[in-house]
């Protein structure tokens, strides 16, 4: 199965790989105000790309921090209950029959 997966890696890196060196020709990018940036599209595609990545963890943030904090306090109950469940009860009064 490790084989495969590398296999499978090896071969999607090789056609990025093969991406990039094809798509090399310089592109200019116009902004407002007469503002223009020229840089290769490969380079383009990866910022814009890491941009969304990095725009998308920003946004993911906030819902991961409150399960964090979540998952902390109920470990803390889970750990009180523990806690509480070890400690010997007291004998149940004796039935009368």
């Amino acid at each position: 199965m490790r084989v495969i997966t590398w296999a499978i890696r090896i071969a999607l890196f090789v056609v990025l790989l093969a991406f990039a060196a094809r798509n090399t020709d310089p592109v200019t990018l116009r902004f407002y105000f007469d503002l223009a940036w020229q840089a290769p599209l490969v380079a383009l595609l990866l910022a814009f790309f890491v941009a969304g990545a990095v725009l998308g963890l920003i946004a993911m943030s906030g819902s991961y921090l409150a399960q964090r904090r979540e998952i902390a306090r109920l470990q803390r109950m889970a750990s009180a209950g523990r806690k509480l469940d070890a400690t010997p009860a007291s004998q149940p009064p004796a039935a009368e029959g």
